[in-house]
């Protein structure tokens, strides 16, 4: 196998010219450093965006180390201010200029979450619901996240091969009770796959939501991460289009479109060839009765979109796509995608799977 990926580069090397006209393992990949590591005795590999975040905190202290009213701070243990809450700020909206600054800043800080930040992802998502109309105190905690980064730049994710440490046999939904109700749920399928090679993976998603957590709107927030393997492939953070009575209900709706998200991946892998390992994909929530309407077929539900997220979870559940499982708040990883946390309860849940 090795000596044909060779040979398919070699050809490719005929018709365009790579650099330093070297065949050699890939260093970087769109701003994040790529580094062959050894991980508990096992060679893997890992993504970093210490490169990137060193020149952009570089570049920001330079745009302003003239200005008169803009610094980036000198101590920030947390990306933002604690019990900060933006949608309740009421300074002054920013001018022209520092209004484009802002969102000049929010791309950077986005595109830094894309390739490995994710310990900022939960901070982004809420400054950038404000590029409309930002205010100072948005520009403030802004730059208290460059701040951050200028203090702890380096962040590493390692894509580890090696499956999970967790027992599934205690974990499985009773898809076979949910067959005789949804009799047609079978998982799509791609049309024209490649014939899939190498080793199986496995898929596991933490999902979570804080409900009514936006003051001003009671919007709730959620958040997913999924895993292939130990290795970390999908982060997501974003406010909710809906108003939930409920704290199920904003879980609920979470779940939806962290399972939206797994049929894609699930999808996307296929077409590239990649076998997925037999059995559904391990979902993983904090919030009892939404485990239980996952998996006890006679649970219902009135409430329109609620029904519709809880039909579409139970009808992937029937179809094994997936199936759902519970897990204490404090183990939940995705908490750090929907809710400022202390700077202990952060290092613990990001030390759980990045370095």
């Amino acid at each position: 196998m090795l000596m044909k990926a060779k040979e398919v580069m070699e050809g490719i090397g005929r018709v365009f010219k790579f650099k330093k006209g070297k065949i050699e393992p890939p260093e970087s990949y769109l701003g994040a450093r790529l580094r062959k590591k050894t991980l508990d005795g096992h060679d893997t590999w890992t993504m970093s965006s210490c490169d990137y975040v060193v020149a952009a905190v570089k570049n920001v202290k330079e745009t302003l180390k003239d200005s008169p009213k803009w610094k980036v701070p000198k101590n920030a243990p947390t990306p933002m201010t604690s019990a900060y809450e933006p949608e309740m700020d009421g300074s002054s909206e920013l001018g022209r200029e520092d209004h484009t600054y802002f969102q000049e800043l929010i791309g950077i800080l986005r595109w830094a979450t894309e390739i490995g930040r994710v310990d900022i992802l939960l901070e982004v998502s809420l400054l950038s619901q404000y590029q409309a109309a930002p205010r100072e105190g948005h520009m403030e905690q802004a730059l208290r996240m460059f701040a951050f980064l200028d203090a702890f730049p380096k962040l590493t994710l390692y894509y580890d091969w090696r499956t999970p440490n967790i027992d599934y046999s205690k974990l499985r939904s009773s898809r076979e009770d949910f067959e005789a109700y949804y009799r047609d749920a079978t998982e799509e399928m791609p049309h024209n796959t490649p014939k899939p090679r190498g080793q199986s993976v496995g898929s596991t998603a933490w999902v979570d939501a804080s409900h009514g957590a936006n003051k001003k709107t009671r919007k709730s927030h959620m958040g997913y991460m999924i895993f292939l393997n130990r290795a970390p492939i999908l982060w997501h953070s974003k406010r909710q289009n809906t108003v939930e009575a409920s704290t199920f209900g904003s879980k609920f709706i979470a779940l939806k479109s962290c399972i939206e998200a797994i049929t894609h991946l699930r999808f996307k892998l296929r077409m590239f060839g990649i076998p997925l390992e037999e059995g559904p994909l391990h979902v993983f929530c904090d919030n009892k009765s939404v485990v239980t309407n996952s998996t006890m077929v006679e649970s219902t539900l009135n409430k329109k979109h609620n029904s519709i997220a809880c039909h579409y979870t139970r009808w992937n559940v029937a179809a094994g796509v997936v199936d759902v499982s519970w897990i204490a708040g404090m183990l939940n990883l995705a908490d750090a995608f929907t809710k400022q946390l202390t700077l202990e309860r952060r290092g613990r849940l990001f030390g759980e799977w990045t370095y």
